[in-house]
């Protein structure tokens, strides 16, 4: 039995959050076998949601309530990451579009299966998908535009819904630059290219119409991050390094 925190990096989510983490701290309660804590990271929001945050985290037993100053989704998240001591370190977005069933087996796949990173999938054999077209097009254009180039075969970088090692987060999160939503894919990209084991879990999942994502300047500033990524030392972040 390992030991898990489940963070949900969260701006500006008073409408969802409390549904949210009620949700799924009974799902968790009910179906993972592991010692876990769900941790809020809340990230300068300015609607009310640290306050719910605060007052679940009283509330109920095994959920924590983070404050970061900044806004950003990868900086709340590499900020809860690196200041947990728990085995086995993992997320998921707040309006759970992922379908919580496949949670056990992404966090069985560090815990017990071997891997370093486990990262769910809306793309291949076995998953489940309900987005708008351009939507899928975008993913599985994006997913070729990093697996050509730097000869890796990742599935989908960008699915909120992911585990790893604490150790292995210790060596890598120091390395990721991205403080927004290109964090995802340079974890996965640094993890491939230097020798941890990486695996993805297929899932059932369904396009929040209230989401946050800006498809365009996502799709601009991903270009930018994977062209400063082929000038990275894959040998900083090797797991035998």
């Amino acid at each position: 039995m390992a030991t898990v925190d489940v963070v949900l990096p969260v701006y500006n989510e008073a409408h969802v959050l409390e549904r949210s983490v009620r949700t799924l701290h009974l799902f968790l309660t009910e179906n993972l076998n592991h010692e876990w804590r769900i941790v809020i990271a809340d990230n300068g929001s300015r609607d009310g949601t640290f306050a719910i945050a605060q007052r679940l985290a009283d509330e109920l037993k095994d959920v924590a309530a983070v404050h970061i100053p900044e806004a950003g989704r990868g900086r709340a998240l590499t900020g809860a990451w690196l200041g947990s001591e728990a085995e086995v370190l993992s997320y998921m977005d707040i309006d759970l579009s992922t379908d919580l069933e496949a949670f056990p087996r992404l966090i069985a796949a560090v815990a017990s299966g071997g891997y370093d990173i486990a990262a769910g999938t809306r793309l291949g054999p076995g998953t489940e998908t309900t987005r708008a077209v351009t939507r899928e097009i975008l993913s599985r254009g994006f997913v070729l535009l990093i697996n050509l180039p730097f000869r890796t075969s990742l599935r989908d970088t960008q699915c909120g819904f992911k585990a790893i090692r604490r150790e292995c987060a210790r060596k890598l999160l120091p390395f990721v630059k991205d403080t927004g939503w290109f964090w995802d894919t340079e974890l996965l990209l640094l993890a491939a290219k230097s020798g941890w084991r990486v695996t993805f879990i297929p899932v059932r999942w369904v396009e929040d119409p209230d989401s946050r994502v800006r498809v365009v300047s996502t799709v601009w500033r991903d270009l930018k991050g994977l062209w400063r990524m082929y000038r990275f030392d894959w040998s900083k972040t090797r797991k035998d390094g």
